[in-house]
């Protein structure tokens, strides 16, 4: 016997989804506002008439980018503009329709560079081996370049959190230095500021994101289908972390922004040639690893002693 059908309900449960649906994304749109917003505070990234010129690849992160300052920019209280570019690099396949129609559909200045990098990435780099960091070099300089000619004050790019975090990772892990990437720097060539508002969004929100807003998405078939990156590891390694403990990311993120020079081992950050007893006390001291500096338990590993 087939249960008796129920149109009232069936529409009111349809009604409920949409309304949890919609609640859902108000809530993902503020928090995005709030943490691009917090980090161009915290930075000083963007000031009264800059222009600032958006990165724009066709991947999730820089539409997200784009979208979220173009919200901030209509409530900010200061005046800047807003100007989209992309690199079309020449890539076989590469639907070069797709931003265009986009931006005019939003109604954003925008401009599209085209130079065949693409070609010269093919050619210099062996078949098999990685092609990012000449295929960044060869980007980077380009859209520099374009900066100089729109006027640009500001260059923003797209990197989120996590891209932060896994950068430190690789410095660590392959280069050996505590390095990552800062939300605001100087350009290559000294003449640009470089700006990355999502330093403090994560990337699974920035995926909810794209997928309620229904950016259309370019895949990058250069450098993103190249497979066993040092990057994906990374990567990897920070998703299962999250996963298993909840909030590990934030704090990694917190803690590059309070260093303690003194208990690390950098002797041009620290003067230990000259470090003497003084008979102050230190508040930093021998406590570094005291249980009760951690809200909950050591980390893992990580034995606490304790002198009688």
């Amino acid at each position: 016997m087939h249960p008796t059908l129920n149109p009232s309900a069936d529409a009111a449960e349809t009604e409920r989804a949409r309304r949890r649906a919609a609640f859902e994304a108000h809530k993902l749109e503020k928090r995005l506002c709030r943490e691009v917003g917090r980090a161009i505070v915290d930075y000083s990234m963007i000031g009264e008439g800059d222009r600032v010129m958006v990165c724009l690849s066709g991947g999730k992160d820089s539409y997200g980018l784009l979208d979220i300052l173009l919200k901030l920019q209509a409530r900010a209280p200061v005046r800047f503009e807003l100007i989209a570019v992309n690199l079309d690099q020449k890539q076989p396949g590469f639907p070069a329709d797709v931003l265009p129609n986009y931006l005019r559909g939003l109604g954003v200045r925008f401009h599209i560079e085209t130079q065949d990098t693409y070609s010269i990435v093919k050619d210099k780099i062996p078949e098999g081996k990685t092609m990012c960091s000449l295929c960044s070099r060869l980007r980077r300089g380009i859209l520099y370049r374009v900066a100089s000619e729109l006027g640009a004050t500001r260059i923003a790019l797209g990197h989120h959190r996590d891209d932060i975090l896994a950068t430190l990772l690789l410095n660590m892990f392959f280069g050996g230095k505590l390095k990552a990437m800062p939300p605001k720097l100087v350009s290559d060539d000294g003449r640009h500021v470089v700006i990355r508002p999502l330093a403090y969004v994560a990337e699974r929100d920035l995926i909810r994101w794209a997928e309620h807003r229904q950016f259309p998405i370019i895949p990058c078939t250069l450098c993103g289908s190249q497979e066993n990156l040092q990057r994906a590891q990374a990567v990897a390694l920070l998703r299962e972390w999250e996963k298993k403990f909840p909030g590990r990311l934030d704090n990694m993120l917190h803690a590059l922004q309070n260093v303690v020079p003194s208990h690390l081992l950098d002797a041009r950050l620290h003067d230990f040639a000259h470090l003497e007893a003084t008979g102050r006390p230190d508040p930093e001291g021998d406590r570094a690893f005291d249980a009760d500096l951690w809200p909950e338990a050591p980390p893992a590993g990580v034995q606490v002693v304790h002198f009688g």
